[in-house]
């Protein structure tokens, strides 16, 4: 099978609409147990930072998985797929509660879905620090 991989920091413009256009994604984590988890999210690519973010409910069981990898991160990726186009993401996840990096997700997250998400007290980021991109936008 053929590998299609791009520069997570510097993707061809294709890929990088592909990103930008609404598509519901997936965010696979891995569970104590090794297994995956997967669950749809919306996601949020930034080349320049490489990075993707996923904003989510603090009591989630994908930060929860987060979380459980410790100070390393947890190894995860983020897909999407419409039609023969699909690009995923890959990286190391870590859970960031600050104001300002919630704030940053949730603009990013109104920009990519045209709606600004519900308030949420509770509300985290899952920053993921891309070292991996692949696909065919």
């Amino acid at each position: 099978m053929a590998s299609h991989p791009v520069d997570p920091g510097a993707p061809d413009p294709s890929y990088l609409t592909f990103w930008q256009e609404r598509h519901l994604c997936t965010l696979t984590t891995p569970r104590p147990d090794g297994s995956p988890h997967v669950v749809p999210v919306g996601v949020t690519y930034d080349p320049e930072a490489r990075l993707a973010r996923v904003i989510a409910d603090k009591s989630s069981r994908k930060v929860a998985h987060v979380l459980a990898a410790g100070p390393p991160g947890a190894r995860v990726a983020v897909c999407q797929v419409d039609g023969r186009r699909w690009a995923t993401l890959e990286g190391r996840a870590f859970v960031r509660a600050e104001p300002d990096r919630v704030a940053e997700a949730e603009r990013r997250y109104a920009g990519r879905y045209g709606r600004t998400p519900s308030p949420n007290p509770s509300r985290v980021v899952i920053e993921i620090e891309l070292t991996r991109a692949l696909g065919r936008g």
